[in-house]
């Protein structure tokens, strides 16, 4: 399990997902640093994110699942 909290993955992908703020939270720079450029894919990524993220099979930058 991650350290990260879910509740504000969540809400960061949701508001700023398409600035790639909730891949730089957990720790994915280099991803989130493409999200950014791409805004966020053109919303396919971000929405994809958002669903693994409630789902519960996103990940930090060490392998850890986020979960509630």
């Amino acid at each position: 399990m991650s350290d990260r909290n879910f509740v504000a993955t969540v809400l960061l992908c949701f508001f700023l997902g398409s600035l790639g703020a909730h891949r730089f939270y957990v720790g994915k720079i280099g991803t989130g640093i493409l999200m950014f450029f791409t805004l966020g894919g053109l919303g396919i990524w971000t929405l994809i994110d958002l669903i693994m993220i409630i789902v519960g099979k996103f990940t930090d930058k060490d392998g850890h699942l986020i979960k509630s």
